[in-house]
């Protein structure tokens, strides 16, 4: 396995999705859950987790949802495709999403 650049650190994780389920799941299970890149694969996700935020990672999940249906007027259209990972974090360490505020 290679090394992750420090360039493709800042392109896997895109935002993190703020949500009634992912508030839930924090509280309870110790995750946090990401928007990432389509093709950022589990290794990766948990490499940049690591560096960006230096927590230790425990777990990563990772879920893909498929965009709606959509109409705009006569037309349709459909949203974009989101990647969503759940990364869990070991107990007594957290994960602080307001950096730059």
């Amino acid at each position: 396995m290679s090394t992750i650049t420090q360039e493709r650190i800042y392109q896997v994780l895109l935002a993190p999705h703020i949500s009634e389920k992912s508030t839930f799941v924090a509280e309870r299970n110790n995750q946090v859950v990401f928007r990432v890149a389509s093709d950022a694969t589990k290794p990766e996700i948990k490499a940049a987790v690591e560096a960006l935020f230096k927590v230790d990672v425990e777990s990563v999940q990772v879920v893909n949802v498929k965009g709606k249906q959509k109409r705009f007027g006569r037309f349709t259209g459909r949203r974009s495709d989101v990647r969503k990972a759940y990364v869990g974090i070991k107990a007594g360490q957290d994960l602080d999403l307001t950096m730059g505020a």
